[in-house]
């Protein structure tokens, strides 16, 4: 059996023919496909505006700019997260503090977020990780009392929904990615929805130098006319791209369905003392971006015996603050937790030290899984 990932893309027919149009196109950037493929991202998650960015780390940082996040701002989020969710608003000047997670469901642990908050905190910045649907509902009702702007990373979770509704609809603006190894494969890119005009308006400055063409904004000086009104960033995504995700898109609900279903299995068939499954949400939608598993003990030892046969798993993430430039030495990074001055988050340590992601992706076929499964039966045997 040839080596199993923990996530793969999977492009078919459908896909390379969406491609191959918009390369026969009059456009490869700046045509029409963004714009087709803002509307299809907002009518499928419940959102009335869509912006689409060159990556997720682009629409993180468009995002907390449209928040208005900058120097002499706080900016509050996870240390389990893709240290982009923290990096983006260092490049806008602000500084970043980190909350630990619960172990209820590996998400920021919303009591705590308040200890944090301080009168200079602009914006919670929470991550769905693995897909987990994150309810957002008390936090943002407190957050918008308080001045403050919710920003979801929601990278691994494209299609979950919390209760029948899109995990989006509780936040002010909700990143996504299309990275190969998310749901929708766009090769890169990202997106931000809200339903804010006013973030619109920024978001749309933002990916594009922070420059306006639009007629209603300008006075009629001319066809050719156009002001930079912000300092904005080329974050724009392609038609090429563009055109993929939009066909990657209409495989999404198939997606889910299938994640499901191998989540369900590992569930039937791994329920061993010697390891702990993810934790099922209580109100369904789980995305399965992720499918990570605690070890009771010696996760490296488990971690390198899936590798040497066959099974590519992974571990995510390493903590934010256990990077070097966040602990103030390459670059001169920081963290400012007034709370936590010793950077010290037992959960999400202990999560790093134990967890290890098992393959999730929809090509997983029954035979590859079924594989998985007696291996790791095999190692806690």
């Amino acid at each position: 059996m040839n080596p199993i990932p923990y996530t793969k893309h999977s492009i078919d027919q459908s896909d390379i023919d969406a491609v191959v149009q918009a390369l026969r196109s009059d456009f490869l950037t700046q045509g029409i496909k963004p714009a087709e493929f803002e509307q299809q991202l907002a009518i499928t998650c419940g959102a009335r505006y869509a912006v689409v960015f060159s990556s997720g780390t682009a629409a993180l940082h468009g995002a907390y700019f449209a928040a208005g996040l900058g120097p002499g701002n706080e900016f509050i989020t996870t240390p389990l997260t893709f240290v982009a969710t923290a990096n983006a608003g260092l490049y806008l000047g602000a500084t970043p503090v980190l909350c630990d997670i619960s172990m209820s469901d590996y998400l920021i642990d919303q009591e705590q977020i308040w200890r944090y908050v301080t009168p200079r905190t602009k914006v919670i910045a929470p991550v769905a990780y693995a897909g987990y649907p994150i309810d957002l509902k008390a936090l943002h009702e407190r957050a918008a009392n308080n001045g403050i702007t919710v920003v979801l990373d929601a990278a691994h979770a494209l299609g979950a929904r919390l209760h029948g509704d899109p995990i989006s609809r509780y936040a002010d603006m909700t990143m996504l990615s299309f990275h190969p190894a998310k749901h929708v494969a766009a090769g890169e890119g990202g997106a931000v929805l809200t339903d804010s005009k006013e973030y619109y308006g920024k978001l749309m400055l933002f990916r594009t130098h922070g420059i306006t063409k639009d007629p209603e904004q300008l006075d009629d000086c001319g066809a050719w006319y156009y002001e930079m009104r912000e300092l904005g960033f080329n974050y724009r995504m392609t038609d090429i791209q563009c055109a993929l995700g939009i066909s990657q898109l209409k495989k999404l609900g198939a997606s889910i369905k299938r994640r499901q279903e191998i989540a369900d299995r590992y569930k039937a068939e791994l329920s061993l003392d010697w390891l702990t499954l993810p934790p099922e949400p209580k109100g369904g939608g789980h995305a399965w971006h992720l499918y990570p598993v605690l070890a009771r003990e010696e996760r490296r030892r488990f971690f390198d015996y899936l590798r040497e046969n066959g099974i590519l798993a992974q571990v995510h993430y390493i903590p934010v603050h256990y990077m070097p430039y966040y602990k103030g030495g390459q670059g001169g990074g920081s963290l400012g937790n007034p709370m936590a001055p010793h950077l010290i988050f037992p959960n999400a340590e202990e999560f790093y030290e134990r967890e290890v992601s098992l393959p999730m992706f929809p090509a997983l076929t029954d035979e590859e899984q079924g594989y998985v499964v007696d291996v790791i039966r095999r190692y806690v045997a």
